[in-house]
């Protein structure tokens, strides 16, 4: 008989409740220096929020992209620009502003770019208008999807739980959603609908992760009440170790798949969703409890 191989010991007993301080710390500086990229920088909106085209074309033979980029100036269509896409160098992807004119303007670029190119393109692969009206109201719909879901988590946790735990829960689901966007605010990654996606996405899991540290928690507090809340939670971390790592690894052996192997057209939701499963991981440890024990260390 073959033994299982433990990464996690048993009965673990790893103090991280030690640099609990530490980390309130760091996680705030983040979200202060998050929130000024986005207000400084700003975020790298993509064709589904401020409009243009999108067109992802697979040629004959691998262009030079330098030599693309020159020629589609000439065009007179605005500032272009190009994306080998894949790992085959023969894909290219442009990216159109909007075009004055509406979808007419738009769909009189589509065709001269159809006619620059010619022949010398096998496949059109791809080819999305998105109208600035649209991507204003897409905007706005985003902004209301997130606030609703954080209303709704923060209304189901004070039911479920107490004022202590749903108030911590929601601190960690707004450090996780504000760094995530400072993370596409610094790398100028491009945001469109499939990052909102993945922001929400990030929200359950990291709120999933939350839920069960503290369901842990309110069960040691009635198995052990004469135990202080800093014991009970180290107690649950540890207790909970091995369903968090084991979620946390098997999601990103998917995801590290997904990013390598799903091409092009997922990269930025893949990229979104590896960078909050670690955040998640992290912020229920190290936020989520932490900030429960600022809250509750007045109780007896």
């Amino acid at each position: 008989m073959f033994k299982p191989i433990r990464l996690i010991p048993d009965n673990p007993n790893i103090p991280f409740l030690k640099l609990r301080m530490p980390a309130l710390c760091l996680s705030a500086f983040l979200i202060i220096a998050s929130l000024a990229l986005c207000f400084t920088v700003g975020l790298n909106f993509g064709i589904d929020f401020k409009g243009g085209l999108v067109i992802e074309a697979k040629f004959k033979d691998a262009p030079d992209v330098t030599a693309l980029r020159t020629e589609l100036n000439g065009l007179n269509l605005g500032q272009i620009t190009l994306q080998q896409v894949g790992a085959d160098a023969s894909d290219v992807m442009f990216r159109i502003p909007q075009q004055t004119g509406g979808d007419a303007g738009n769909q009189t670029a589509i065709a001269a770019v159809r006619g620059h190119f010619g022949d010398r393109v096998a496949e059109y692969r791809r080819i999305e208008a998105v109208g600035p009206q649209v991507g204003g109201e897409l905007i706005k719909t985003s902004i209301y999807a997130v606030l609703l879901s954080i209303g709704g988590t923060l209304s189901y946790l004070w039911f479920r739980f107490d004022r202590g735990f749903s108030i911590a829960a929601v601190v960690c689901l707004l450090h996780d959603v504000i760094l995530t966007l400072g993370f596409f605010a610094i790398l100028h990654l491009d945001f469109d609908l499939s990052t909102v996606a993945a922001v929400l996405l990030i929200s359950g899991y990291s709120l999933n992760d939350t839920v069960v540290v503290f369901d842990r928690v309110r069960e040691n507090m009635r198995k052990y009440r004469s135990k202080p809340f800093l014991e009970i939670a180290h107690l649950s971390l540890n207790e909970t170790l091995f369903r968090t790592m084991m979620t946390s690894g098997t999601t990103l052996l998917v995801l590290v798949s997904l990013f390598v192997f799903g091409g092009e057209v997922i990269r930025n939701f893949t990229t979104a969703l590896i960078f909050g499963i670690v955040i998640g991981t992290y912020s229920s440890i190290y936020v989520a409890t932490p900030v429960w024990l600022l809250l509750e260390k007045k109780r007896a």
